[in-house]
């Protein structure tokens, strides 16, 4: 595969990738307390910040600089409240870096990713 098809799919494959992983905490709706329907709800609702990443996705993916940007934007943006919610909970510098790093931090290499993708396809298509 030349560059060009690397650059292309690259950040949309990690994209697709990380939005499974935060998807994944979804699964915490199910608990054996509730009606299904009350599970089924909470799923839905844990969900909504995958559909929102898929929106942003579908965006990016037809204008590469718009959406890289914006997903900077939420990597960066969303990292202090990550790190603050996660070290309340465990106390742990370290750890809380490692959870940023695997929740937030893919977002941005994606938005980085975008942008050079949108800047290597118009420099090398005039």
């Amino acid at each position: 595969m030349n560059k060009t098809r690397i650059l292309f799919w690259l950040p949309r494959i990690i994209c697709i990738l990380a939005i499974l992983f935060i998807s994944l905490f979804a699964l915490d709706a199910f608990q054996p307390n509730l009606s299904i329907w009350q599970q089924i709800g909470a799923f839905i609702m844990h969900l909504i910040p995958s559909f929102i990443l898929t929106a942003l996705l579908v965006i990016a993916w037809k204008w590469e600089n718009i959406g890289g940007i914006v997903f900077i934007i939420i990597g960066l943006g969303l990292s202090p409240v990550v790190f603050i919610h996660n070290y309340n909970m465990n106390h742990s510098v370290w750890m809380s870096l490692g959870i940023i790093a695997s929740i937030t931090l893919p977002f941005v290499v994606v938005g980085i990713l975008f942008i050079m993708s949108h800047f290597y396809y118009k420099n090398h298509n005039k």
